[in-house]
């Protein structure tokens, strides 16, 4: 039974991959491929939880089984703060960098307000990598 849930989570990992490349490769709009891949992201979510929920089940008199249960929220928790933080920062950098790189194009004394807006759209993803810090030192 956990070769089956193993095999549905690397389908449902390396669909989307698939998916966008034969979009791509077809001279297709990637945005239907981009909504299945999200669709396909939260049901690897939703199903990896779940799995965890449904074997902890059986032990719930065991407390370090327990621990772990709790353990593995907080490594999602910390998962997902790094990981919409530096997706956020990724978006915010690729738009400050090319207008900089624009602005400092037709002017070069804007170079240093330009390196100013480039890293504060960065520390975002270094706020989410303390912020997850703090979350595997309160579990650890």
């Amino acid at each position: 039974m956990e070769y089956l849930y193993t095999l549905i989570l690397v389908v449902l990992l390396i669909a989307p991959l698939f998916v966008m490349y034969q979009s791509h490769k077809n001279g297709k709009k990637v945005k239907g491929a981009m909504l299945f891949n999200i669709i396909s992201f939260f049901a690897f979510c939703i199903l990896s939880v779940t799995m965890g929920i449904g074997q902890s089940a059986y032990a719930a008199a065991d407390t370090a089984t327990q621990a772990a249960s709790s353990n593995g929220v907080g490594m999602i928790a910390a998962a997902l703060a790094t990981g919409m933080s530096c997706i956020g920062a990724g978006i915010a950098v690729a738009a400050a960098a090319s207008s900089a790189l624009g602005a400092i194009s037709e002017n070069e004394k804007t170079f240093g307000k330009a390196l100013i807006f480039v890293a504060l759209a960065e520390g975002v993803a270094l706020y989410g990598l303390l912020i997850s810090f703090q979350i595997l030192s309160k579990i650890g």
